[in-house]
C-alpha cells in the first residue's frame, strides 16, 4: 500500500469531504442555522478537537453542552468524552442522538452516561430548558 493509498483511505478524513458548497456540506431541512447563530466547523469526530468550541463556550460563561446528532458511537462519544475533559457538563439526549446499529449505540450511552455525562431524555431536556434561570 502506498502513502497515496493511506491517505486517501484515511478513516479520520470524513470531514474534509464535508465542504461548504457541496451536498454533503448542506444542511438537513428544517435545521439550518440563524444569521445570528454561531456555527463552528469540525473535520474529527470530536466537536472540540482542532476547533475553537472550549474557548468559545468558555468565553461564553456557558458550562454545560447538551449533544445531539449521530453517530453516538463515534462523533457522540468523541465530543461527549472531550466536553468533560474541559470541565464542561455534557448532557446527552437519548432521543436525539443515533448509530447504524443498536448495539454500539446503546453500548456508548451506556458507557458515557457511566463516565462522563449524563444520558437524558428528551422530556428531561426540555424541562431543564424551560426552567435555566428560574431558580
Amino acid at each position: 500500500m502506498t502513502e497515496q493509498d493511506l491517505s486517501q483511505n484515511y478513516k479520520g478524513a470524513f470531514g474534509k469531504c464535508i465542504l461548504e458548497g457541496s451536498p454533503m456540506g448542506a444542511w438537513p431541512k428544517g435545521l439550518v442555522p440563524s444569521e445570528d447563530e454561531l456555527v463552528i466547523s469540525k473535520q474529527y469526530a470530536s466537536a472540540f478537537f482542532g476547533t475553537s468550541l472550549a474557548s468559545t463556550l468558555a468565553s461564553l460563561g456557558i458550562d454545560t453542552l447538551i449533544h445531539t446528532g449521530v453517530s453516538t458511537s463515534g462523533c457522540i462519544c468523541a465530543t461527549c468524552v472531550n466536553c468533560n475533559s474541559h470541565g464542561f457538563i455534557p448532557i446527552i439526549v437519548r432521543e436525539a442522538v443515533g448509530d447504524r446499529h443498536p448495539a454500539p449505540h446503546e453500548a456508548n450511552l451506556f458507557d458515557m452516561d457511566a463516565k462522563y455525562g449524563d444520558v437524558v431524555s428528551e422530556a428531561e431536556t426540555i424541562s431543564y430548558l424551560r426552567n435555566l434561570g428560574r431558580s
